[in-house]
């Protein structure tokens, strides 16, 4: 259970980062179209 629980944290984490950086790409495309 205990290394589940690791792996799930650590896939959220990842997810999360991969969010914040399509997100900030996404705001640099948008800035530089302007």
């Amino acid at each position: 259970m205990f290394y589940k629980d690791l792996i799930l944290m650590l896939l959220s984490m990842i997810i999360l980062l991969i969010c914040i950086l399509i997100s900030v790409a996404f705001l640099t495309l948008l800035e530089r179209k302007v």
